[in-house]
């Protein structure tokens, strides 16, 4: 405080003439800074402000200490006391200004009319009042446009401390605590909750507007109130930080909190289909709804109906697959026993089946669940399966996944089918009949496209699963060749697989030479693209004659020693 003294008044009338004439600069100076025009800034305003409380440090700037009066120099120096000894502690000033001296700044500081408070730092673009959500200097907001955020500021304030409260209330009606002046427990109302949720989205677009931050769904939903999200943090001097989308983070950063405490709910499952909605190919996602599901005795058929619109939109996903895989074995026990129920259900995951693999006949996942399918619910017997494989294979002979699960439906048959026999070996148990069926079927197929591979390869399959010898079907394929070996116009090849079957054929009966033709023709005509393979084949044939004629040698020395 100033002292209370004569010295606390207007200075003396002969010490304002000497600050006036002593330095017509100066004085010029002052009457400008006594007159500032109207600022249009915020940053104009707070620098106005600055220099009104630093009047003799403007002075100073423009013209320099030197030229300043003594009057004003000693104006100066007592402002920069004044200001310095404001930022002390009460305890710091006495020690560093005595009482003569502390009395002689307060009487400079009065004769000038300076402000003693003011701003402790001039103010400077980008700096003093920071940036927008755009990045924008608030300092260069026009003044009216400052007041209006500085309300919406206000109104963000009023609203978070109602939120508080609120959240406040949601935690003591947890534990049980009783209102102090009624006497009962706090209990938050549904009107309270409305409440909450049209605030939580002002808040939301408020934070938006001044700060750019973007509040997630979550966030802004009292469900997930007593959650503490686990954000995601990437290691320091990461090279390649993915760059995930707000939304996807904040969902994200909430499944690691409710899979951190083994939560399972019915939100923890909406929370699953919002985040597979984002990433479906999220294999942990996948994995903790299934465990929701069990969990919760979610009805299966339902979380299957879920689960097909998800596999129609994303043909390519392999998760989906396995969780169909996992809701299956789950579900099993409880229609084993009741063969209407199995059927049905078999009914059922057919025809989807057959719906996506409509749009993509091809695809693997989808084939692979449905050959384990047919393991998982015995449906080797099922003539509807069957139906619709040759169903398959009628609309696209090429389909090699159709003929690949009619192989297995048909040679896995656990009724007569070696359990651990591989696919291409041998089986006794196979009776003659199903072999004749199915040699016949593929060659049905053969007549409508001879150059498509898939029955031929099938053919190949079945006779050797039924081990029965090549040679049983040299005929038919002799059928696709004419006049081999017997000139370029004369000869003709309907279809280069048959061929290639010709060349096992005599070379399964020691017809090496035959063979030789075949695999000779293939590669200088017929299918000039493979030829380095079929050369290989030759030669092959070339090796096994040496080896037996080795071994015929080795036999004859064997039986001369014998002998002797």
């Amino acid at each position: 405080m100033p002292p209370k003294s004569k010295a606390a008044t207007t200075p003396k009338a002969t010490e304002t003439p000497a600050t006036t004439t002593s330095n017509p600069t100066t004085t010029s100076t002052s009457q400008t800074a006594s007159h500032p025009s109207e600022p249009t800034t915020v940053l104009e305003r707070s620098q106005q402000r600055y220099e009104k409380s630093r009047r003799f440090e403007a002075a100073r700037q423009q013209q320099g200490l030197s030229r300043l009066s003594k009057e004003d120099q000693k104006g100066w120096i007592c402002d920069q006391l004044l200001h310095l000894t404001n930022r002390l502690p009460a305890a710091s000033r006495s020690r560093l200004l005595g009482p003569k001296a502390s009395k002689e700044i307060w009487w400079t500081i009065n004769g000038t009319n300076s402000i003693v408070r003011g701003l402790k730092h001039k103010p400077e673009p980008h700096t003093t009042w920071g940036t927008d959500r755009n990045g924008h200097d608030v300092g260069s907001y026009t003044i009216e446009r400052f007041d209006e955020r500085f309300r919406k500021r206000i109104a963000l304030t009023a609203l978070q401390v109602s939120s508080r409260v609120f959240r406040e209330n949601v935690e003591r009606e947890k534990r049980g605590f009783v209102d102090a002046r009624s006497g009962q427990e706090i209990v938050v109302t549904e009107r309270e909750i409305d409440e909450e949720k049209v605030r939580r989205s002002k808040m939301a677009a408020l934070k938006k507007e001044l700060y750019g931050t973007i509040t997630g769904k979550l966030a802004e939903s009292v469900e997930w109130e007593d959650v503490v999200p686990i954000p995601h943090e990437e290691p320091e001097g990461a090279l390649a930080a993915i760059a995930y989308p707000p939304e996807y983070a904040e969902a994200m950063s909430y499944l690691r909190a409710v899979m951190a405490t083994k939560e399972y709910s019915p939100r923890c499952l909406r929370l699953t289909e919002h985040i597979i909605a984002m990433n479906p190919a999220h294999y942990t996602v996948w994995l903790y709804r299934a465990a929701n599901i069990f969990a919760l005795g979610i009805s299966i058929p339902d979380e299957i109906e879920w689960l097909n619109e998800v596999a129609l939109a994303n043909l390519k996903n392999y998760q989906i697959w396995h969780h169909r895989h996992l809701l299956v074995e789950h579900y099993y026990p409880t229609i084993a026993s009741d063969p209407d129920a199995l059927a049905q259900f078999a009914k059922q995951e057919r025809d989807f089946l057959i719906t996506i693999l409509s749009e993509d006949t091809k695809n693997y996942h989808v084939w692979s669940y449905r050959s384990w399918l047919v393991g998982k619910l015995g449906m080797w017997e099922d003539e509807e399966e069957l139906k619709s494989i040759e169903k398959m294979i009628d609309e696209d002979v090429r389909n090699n996944s159709a003929w690949s699960h009619r192989f297995v439906l048909v040679f896995s048959n656990p009724k007569y089918a070696t359990p651990g026999r591989g696919a291409t070996e041998k089986d006794e148990r196979v009776p003659p009949e199903l072999v004749d069926r199915e040699v016949k079927y593929a060659q049905d197929k053969v007549y409508l496209a001879p150059q498509n591979q898939s029955p031929w390869n099938y053919m190949r399959g079945v006779l050797v699963k039924g081990g029965q010898p090549l040679a049983s079907v040299q005929g038919f394929a002799e059928e696709f060749v004419n006049k081999l070996g017997e000139g370029e116009e004369e000869e003709e090849v309907k279809s280069t697989h048959a061929l290639d079957l010709l060349a096992e054929i005599h070379a399964e009966k020691k017809e090496n030479e035959k063979a030789d033709l075949c695999l000779r023709r293939l590669a200088e005509k017929w299918d000039k693209i493979r030829g380095g393979y079929w050369e290989w084949r030759r030669k092959c044939l070339t090796q096994s004659e040496t080896e037996k004629a080795l071994g015929e040698q080795a036999e004859k020395v064997d039986a001369g020693v014998a002998a002797a």
